[in-house]
C-alpha cells in the first residue's frame, strides 16, 4: 500500500509547508495551518482562454472588439461593472454577513432571466424552499431563473451543462467543494480549486459567472489572495448592518474603471438603487449645530456629497479617547497633531469623535481638511455656514495639497445649491469662473479655519 503524503497549508495566504508551523512566514497569520492529504493523481485539464489565437501574434496585428455586455437592469451595479455584465467574466462579490449580498444578486438573476436569458442561482448555504422564501418577499417569478442546492462541483457541472445558463451565481465559493479533493469546504485547495473550474466554465462556454465570498473580521476576502487574482472583477459590499444605505465598491475590474461606487438603500422588497446619493447623505444635515461639515469625494467617476461629524469634549479620565467611523483612525491621528502643532490648538486633554454620516467609508485625502475643519468647529463650538463646502489635502507643515478633479466636484456642490468653496490655492490655476458660487483658494489650514469659522 502506498504511503498517504499529508501536507499543511495556510489557510490566508495558501503558503506550503511538510511540516507544521505556528506562525505562517508568509503573511505572519498564527495558527493558520491546516493539514491536507496530497493527492498527486488529481488532473487538471488544460483549457484555452482565447480560442481564436492560440498562438504568439504581433500587437499590431490585432483589432480591438468592444465587449459584449447584457444590463444587470439596475444602473448602479452596471456603472460599477464599467457599463452592464461582460459576456464569459467571472465576478467575485464580498462582504459581511447580512449586509445584502445574496439579496442584490438574485434581483439580478431576475432581471436577467426576465431579459430572456436562463440564469441557474447555486446555492450551498440555504434550500430551495428558503431561497423561495427570499424570492417571494421581493416579488421575483420568472421561468427563466433556475434554483439548484449544491455544493458538489462534479454535479454542479453537470446541470450546467444540461441547463446551459448564460449566467451562473453560486452562493458561497466556501462552501463548493471537489471529492477529488480530500480537504474540507472552505479551505485553500478547495476554493482554489472552485474558482478555478468556474473559470473555465466562464471562459469556454461564455457564461457569466458571479461567485459569493465570505470576509474576515479585518474585512478582506477570506481564502487566499490568489481568488481575487483568478477573478476578472471584484466588487465589495460595503454597509453597517444597522444602517439603510449599502454601497457596492470595484476594487478590480477588467472590464471598467475600478473604485467606482454604487449606492442602494435596503427596504422592505429589496436593494433600491440611489441615483443621486448626494441628496440622500446630506438631506438631514442639521443646522445651528458645531461639528458638522460637508465635502466632496470623487469614488471612480462620480462626485458625492457626504457630511462630517465630529464630537470634541474634554476628557473625564488621565487619557484621551479618539474613535473614528467612516475614516482612516490613524489619518484622523495625524490630523490631530497637525491642528495641536501649526494652529495651537489645545486638544490633547479631549475626547474626540469623527464620523461619517450614512455608513461610507472615505479613504481620499481630499476629505482631510473636513475633518480638520469639523474638530476645530466643534472645539470652538462654532457653527459651520449650511452653504460652505471644504476640500482640500492636508500636509504635515499645515499646508492644503491640490486635488484631483476639481471642477467635477465644484459642479456637483452648485447642483446642490452650494454657493461657498472653499479649495486648495493650487486648484484655482486655469480653473474658470461658476456663476453664483464664492471659491476661496487657501494656502493653509490657518487660513481655511479663519474663512470658515471667522478666526
Amino acid at each position: 500500500m502506498a504511503k498517504i503524503k499529508t501536507r499543511y497549508i495556510c489557510q490566508q495566504c495558501g503558503y506550503e509547508t511538510l511540516k507544521w508551523m505556528g506562525k505562517c512566514p508568509e503573511c505572519d497569520s498564527w495558527n493558520s495551518f491546516v493539514e491536507e492529504i496530497e493527492d498527486k493523481k488529481t488532473k487538471h485539464d488544460l483549457f484555452v482562454i482565447d480560442k481564436e489565437v492560440q498562438k504568439p501574434v504581433s500587437i499590431n496585428s490585432l483589432e480591438v472588439k468592444e465587449q459584449e455586455r447584457f444590463s444587470s437592469c439596475i444602473k448602479e451595479l452596471d456603472r460599477v461593472l464599467g457599463g452592464g455584465i461582460v459576456k464569459g467574466s467571472l465576478v467575485l462579490v464580498g462582504g459581511d454577513p447580512g449586509i445584502g449580498k445574496s439579496t442584490l444578486l438574485i434581483q439580478v438573476s431576475n432581471n436577467v432571466a426576465k431579459s430572456g436569458k436562463r440564469v441557474l442561482y447555486i446555492s450551498g448555504e440555504e434550500s430551495v424552499y428558503q431561497i423561495k422564501m427570499r424570492a417571494k418577499r421581493l416579488s421575483i417569478e420568472s421561468e427563466n431563473l433556475y434554483i439548484f442546492a449544491e455544493n458538489n462541483l462534479n454535479i454542479i457541472e453537470k446541470y450546467i451543462d444540461d441547463i446551459k445558463p448564460d449566467m451562473i451565481v453560486v452562493d458561497s465559493i466556501q462552501t463548493v467543494f471537489s471529492p477529488e479533493i480530500t480537504s474540507t469546504p472552505g479551505s485553500v485547495s478547495q476554493i482554489k480549486e472552485g474558482t478555478s473550474r468556474f473559470m473555465k466554465i466562464s471562459k469556454k462556454v461564455g457564461i457569466s459567472t458571479f461567485i459569493v465570498g465570505h470576509v474576515t473580521k479585518e474585512g478582506s476576502l477570506a481564502g487566499p489572495k490568489i481568488l481575487e487574482h483568478m477573478v476578472d472583477t471584484v466588487l465589495y459590499f460595503e454597509g453597517e448592518r444597522y444602517n439603510t444605505y449599502r454601497m457596492v465598491r470595484a476594487v478590480k475590474n477588467r472590464f471598467g474603471s475600478t473604485n467606482e461606487l454604487g449606492v442602494f438603500e435596503m427596504r422592505n422588497l429589496g436593494l433600491v438603487e440611489i441615483e443621486n446619493p448626494s441628496k440622500i447623505l446630506i438631506s438631514e444635515k442639521p443646522k445651528g449645530v458645531s461639528g458638522s461639515v460637508i465635502v466632496v469625494t470623487v469614488e471612480g467617476t462620480r462626485p458625492m456629497l457626504v457630511e462630517i461629524q465630529a464630537l470634541v469634549s474634554p476628557t473625564n479620565f488621565g487619557i484621551p479617547k479618539r474613535t473614528a467611523t467612516g475614516v482612516d483612525y490613524n489619518r484622523v491621528s495625524l490630523l490631530m497633531a497637525v491642528l495641536e502643532k501649526r494652529v495651537g490648538m489645545q486638544i490633547q486633554n479631549q475626547d474626540i469623535y469623527i464620523n461619517v454620516v450614512g455608513g461610507i467609508k472615505l479613504n481620499e485625502p481630499a476629505m482631510d481638511l473636513g475633518i480638520i475643519t469639523s474638530i476645530a468647529s466643534s472645539f470652538r463650538n462654532i457653527e459651520v455656514d449650511e452653504n460652505t463646502v471644504v476640500i482640500g489635502e492636508v500636509g504635515l507643515t499645515g499646508e492644503i495639497r491640490g486635488v484631483s478633479f476639481i471642477e467635477k466636484r465644484i459642479w456637483e456642490c452648485k447642483k446642490m445649491g452650494f454657493n461657498k468653496i472653499v479649495v486648495p490655492k493650487n486648484n484655482l490655476k486655469g480653473l474658470d469662473e461658476i456663476e453664483n458660487i464664492k471659491i476661496y483658494g487657501v494656502e493653509n489650514i490657518r487660513d481655511a479655519l479663519d474663512i470658515v469659522l471667522g478666526g
